[in-house]
């Protein structure tokens, strides 16, 4: 059944960080005929994205209530939340007075994470929260880009050696435990021994990181979903960049669970695989 059929409203909100997930969506629901409508997180959003949406606007990225005035404005409730957003710029020194945070952020942070972690999911939970009393639900975010999840079984040409199966078998369990800890949700792994574990860096830099302690390469990347991972917000993602990057610091494999890992423009990645002789598998637990 089309999404048409189910919603009356063809109208879909798209709140849009960094990276290529958010074309990928763009173009999944303009497919399914609906018209997008984009609020780009400022210094955050690809400009290019404006050619991919019917109507693009530039928000704050500490003023959702510039999301939510937007967003009705253009009568979208139904919004999909996709693309990265560095989490350590939350950190940063005098974070107020450089993102001047609006009335609904500081409801978020103060009062709504009140005595609460400030991990991920407890972060976009409070945000989702806020969102909806405002008449903005977000959906699936990987309704429209299925095609793109990682296919069980080794999807490349090119094949994993027997050592890095052995790894994959080993590290597979303890990267679902990092995710369900909502520590990180990837791991660098060489001869059955942990030589990294992904925090608030980020992958891209997890895999300088492994590098640099494994100088002799050989290693090998596992990227899982949380056990429980809420489909609102962004899956786990990898793609070209990130196997040009394993690439370039040594890596062997990059592994990832089969079925809940978006693997960008699946097509150009598997082929760009092959080339750089990266095997990718998708692995089901």
């Amino acid at each position: 059944m089309s999404t048409l059929a189910t919603n009356s409203n063809p109208v879909l909100g798209l709140i849009a960080g960094q990276g290529r997930l958010p074309f990928l969506v763009a173009r999944g629901a303009r497919a399914a005929g609906l018209r997008v409508v984009c609020a780009a997180l400022q210094n955050q959003a690809d400009p290019a994205l404006a050619a991919e949406v019917h109507r693009f606007f530039r928000v704050p990225l500490a003023r959702p209530g510039a999301w939510i005035r937007k967003l009705r404005r253009a009568g979208a409730s139904r919004t999909i939340m996709v693309g990265h957003v560095a989490k350590r710029r939350i950190y940063t020194p005098w974070r107020l007075l450089r993102y001047l945070p609006d009335w609904r952020a500081l409801r978020i942070w103060y009062r709504r994470l009140r005595g609460k972690d400030k991990r991920n999911d407890t972060l976009l939970a409070a945000l989702a929260d806020e969102l909806a009393a405002a008449g903005i639900i977000l959906e699936n975010s990987v309704q429209y880009c299925q095609e793109h999840l990682a296919r069980t079984g080794i999807m490349t040409r090119c094949q994993p050696a027997a050592a890095v199966q052995a790894d994959l078998a080993f590290g597979f369990p303890l990267a679902k435990e990092i995710a369900r800890l909502d520590i990180g949700q990837a791991i660098a792994v060489k001869e059955r021994e942990v030589i990294a574990v992904e925090a608030l860096e980020g992958t891209d830099e997890m895999i300088q990181r492994a590098a640099r302690l494994c100088p002799s390469g050989g290693w090998t990347l596992i990227k899982v979903a949380k056990p429980h991972q809420d489909p609102r917000f962004d899956v786990p993602t990898v793609g070209p960049d990130t196997l040009q990057n394993l690439k370039n610091h040594g890596a062997a494999c990059l592994a990832v669970e089969a079925g809940c890992v978006l693997i960008l423009d699946l097509p150009d990645s598997l082929a760009l695989a092959d080339r750089l002789k990266i095997p990718l598998v998708g692995y089901l637990p």
